[in-house]
């Protein structure tokens, strides 16, 4: 379906639609929500593909993205939703997901997809680990440390005493550059 005229056009169609209601989405985002809303019609319908087209409204779609979107701002802000808390800059869990992005290059040969998957994993469990020191369902689950975040921060920061350095952008693109890659902008 992505490589019609008509999954290309009704793509544009809607990115000028949103354009004009002053919203910015993701081409991909449009995409998938395109080619969902042109499947379900067709099914419903009972309906071949091609002949769902007929049904579809740039405009309309545009609008649904929009109140979407806005709905999600509404509710997200109302109850600070997806607003994580930011660790502080000397961080050393933080330092220690920095300094594995340049390793993390290297092992997978270049590979972005799984070096942006490695480091959201291990943010994520930083983050668990530091937001939820009594879990129940992590007893015995963290070494010797435990749940004591403060004493997991100084094993981390004694196994790595120089772990300011990560936070010099220079010194990290360094290390970025001495894997052999170089990120540049197309």
């Amino acid at each position: 379906m992505r490589n019609t005229k008509a999954f290309k056009e009704a793509v544009a169609q809607t990115l000028t639609e949103l354009a004009r209601r002053g919203v910015t989405l993701a081409p991909a985002t449009v995409e998938d929500t395109i080619e969902k809303q042109i499947t379900t019609v067709s099914e419903r319908l009972r309906i071949q593909v091609r002949s769902a087209w007929r049904y579809f409204d740039a405009s309309a779609t545009a609008d649904r993205l929009a109140q979407s979107l806005s709905a999600y701002e509404e509710s997200s802000s109302d109850k600070d939703v997806g607003q994580a808390p930011m660790p502080p800059l000397d961080n050393p869990e933080l330092a220690l997901v920095l300094a594995g992005v340049p390793d993390s290059l290297a092992q997978t040969g270049g590979d972005l997809y799984a070096v942006i998957i490695n480091v959201a994993v291990n943010a994520w469990m930083a983050g668990h680990i530091h937001g939820e020191d009594g879990c129940t369902g992590c007893d015995g689950s963290r070494g010797p440390a435990g749940h004591d975040w403060e004493a997991r921060m100084r094993t981390i920061t004694k196994l790595q005493p120089n772990i300011t350095k990560w936070f010099d952008r220079d010194v990290w693109t360094a290390a970025v550059n001495d894997a052999g890659y170089v990120i540049t902008r197309r």
